[in-house]
Formats: C-alpha cells, sequence, structure tokens
C-alpha cells in the first residue's frame, strides 16, 4: 500500500557527553549514566537553532536524490515549533522551495509522533489527495529543560528526521493500532508556555513551569502496562505471528525500558533494534533515524517486514507493521 523510499537526518553539532554531565552533578558518574539509560552522548540545539532549521537540513539530504517537486504533502510533526502560528509546515514549503499547489500541516505529538505520521500519509494516498509525502519529525526538547534537571538532560537530545512516504504497488496493505490516554497528560508535560494560566505546579517539580516535567516511574508503568499489549493486538490486527517480522523497532526511550519490554514481550534479542548511544531520546524521530541506521548497516534488506512501535506523551501510543 505504501513505502518509506526515503530517510534522512540531522544532529545539532553540539554534544553533550556522559563525561560533561559527569562534570556537571559529581555524584553521578559516566560510567552509571550509560549502564542506566544506555546513552553516552546527546546533541543539543543552538539557542538560536529551531525545529525549522533542522527540518530544512534533514530534508535538503533527501533532496539530494530525490525530485523535490514530486513532494505534494508536507506532514511535520513537533512539539517544539517556532510559532504558535503560523504552521512551522508552511515556513518549511517556503524554506524548501516546494511547490505551492500542495499540502502542509503540523501535528502535536511526541514519541509515537513517526507511526501517526504514517497512519495520516496512508490515509492521504488511500484517499488519493497526495502521491509523495515528505513526512518530518523534528524536535529540540533539550530547550524546555531545565539545566539542574540531571534526570532529563541525561535522557533526551535533539534531532530531525525526514521521509519520503509514496504509495508501493507490491505492498500489504498493513493496519494501524493506536491509543489515547489522557489521563496521563501530568506525567510528562511543560506546564507553562500557552494559553492556560490556572495551572498548578506538580509538588514534586522542583523547577519553573516552562521545564518540562516527566514523572518516569509512571511513564514506565504505562509503558509496561500497555505496549506488550499493543504489539499482540498490531500482531493480530494483520494475521501475523512474532516469527513473521524480521525486526522490532521501537521508540528509543531509555536501554532499560527497551529491554525490560523486550523480555515482557518475548521478542527474540535478535531482532530487536536499540540505537540511542550516540543521539539519546529524540522523542518522534527516534524511530525513523534507527531505520536509517539499520540500512545503512545492511541490518535489513528488501522485502523485511518491521514492526514499529511509538510511546510516550499524552499518553499516546501507536504501531504498524511495514515492508522495507
Amino acid at each position: 500500500m505504501m513505502k518509506i523510499s526515503k530517510i534522512e537526518f540531522y544532529l545539532p553539532q553540539s554534544v553533550l557527553t556522559n563525561d560533561d554531565l559527569e562534570k556537571l552533578f559529581p555524584e553521578w558518574s559516566s560510567e552509571r549514566i550509560h549502564e542506566k539509560v544506555g546513552i553516552s552522548q546527546r546533541h543539543i540545539s543552538s539557542d538560536n537553532e529551531t525545529v525549522l532549521d533542522m527540518a530544512v537540513k534533514s530534508s535538503e539530504k533527501i533532496f539530494e536524490t530525490y525530485d523535490r517537486n514530486k513532494v505534494d504533502f508536507i506532514l511535520f510533526c513537533t512539539q517544539s515549533p517556532d510559532y504558535f502560528l503560523p504552521t512551522t509546515a508552511c515556513l518549511l514549503q517556503d524554506r524548501l522551495k516546494l511547490r505551492k499547489n500542495i499540502g502542509a500541516i503540523d501535528f502535536n505529538l511526541g514519541c509515537s509522533g513517526f507511526v501517526y505520521g504514517l497512519a495520516f500519509a496512508k490515509g492521504l494516498i488511500s484517499a488519493g489527495i497526495a502521491k509523495s509525502i515528505l513526512l518530518v519529525t523534528s524536535e529540540t526538547y533539550t530547550k524546555h529543560i531545565h539545566p539542574n534537571d540531571k534526570g532529563n538532560r541525561s535522557i533526551f537530545g535533539d534531532a530531525s528526521a525526514s521521509a519520503i512516504i509514496e504509495k508501493a504497488e507490491s505492498s500489504r496493505d498493513y493496519q494501524f493500532c493506536l491509543g489515547t490516554d489522557g489521563g496521563g497528560a501530568e506525567n510528562l508535560i511543560v506546564k507553562k508556555g500557552a494559553f492556560k494560566k490556572d495551572f498548578e505546579l506538580n509538588p514534586e517539580h522542583e523547577f519553573n513551569p516552562e521545564n518540562i516535567y516527566m514523572n518516569g516511574p509512571e511513564i514506565f508503568n504505562f509503558t509496561i502496562e500497555n505496549i506488550p499489549g499493543l504489539v499482540k493486538e498490531t500482531l493480530e490486527v494483520n494475521g501475523m505471528g512474532m516469527d513473521d517480522i524480521d525486526h522490532f523497532v521501537f521508540h528509543q526511550a531509555n536501554s532499560f525500558m527497551l529491554n525490560y519490554l523486550r523480555k515482557k514481550t518475548k521478542i527474540p534479542a535478535e531482532k530487536f533494534y536499540i540505537d540511542m548511544e550516540k543521539t539519546g531520546n529524540t522523542v518522534s524521530a527516534t524511530i525513523p533515524i534507527a531505520l536509517k541506521n539499520m540500512m545503512d548497516k545492511g541490518i535489513m534488506k528488501g522485502g523485511d517486514k518491521i514492526l514499529m512501535a511509538g510511546f510516550g506523551v499524552g499518553y499516546s501510543w501507536g504501531a504498524t507493521i511495514m515492508e522495507m
């Protein structure tokens, strides 16, 4: 039904290593951080570098080998846009000098964003609205993090990933499984920044309301309670079993969580890809970055079936299967 024709990504130049964090927080060792989250470094956007700037760079890599005039829709996933308005996707159209007779829209999702973007792309292609879709996931979560928040600073990095989604005549029409539970919103949130004024700070939130707050244990519990069932449901709705899948690529949250999920869902280690050591948790960009690295390393071959699952802030989750 559809295929990912191209993937490219961009990482900011500035790098925050575990050794850097150890200097800032002497009570943590570089080795302990790596052991805990599976990350050795993460890329940090500069003060004047935005999700749009990064999206331009990841997308221009696409157009080194793909005709930009073929693009007829932009889907832009971000939770840290340049402006409340106008839509960042519209600005990206202009910056990339794409045709003007195309669609462009932003959608506000985090760690499930790439899977949701694929679902939107499927709808656009199925309806005959678009044939070539530029799906961009770009985040600068680090701009939300308080300098003294060692937990979130050890996890999150900034990145942008761009992908071309097109119709595939020979590909099977795989189904999506999506989920939402807004009751968990308070566990991963930036309280202040939009128009809601009557907020109350969580007593555990020791930083400013403009900073990101994450209740790690609750996010972990949400993931363990929902994602094994999501994997099972995705396999069932597509009439497939674990043995039919060549690779499982989950949102790269942290290595401890991923390894726990793998064991709980009984996924063979050789089929389960973990790739965040050099980038950290880049939110909606983690899955496309992992896919691109798998391609470049020759881990994937044509026709391989991949189960992708994204989950996190919202709460929001989604999964599907695609052939590469």
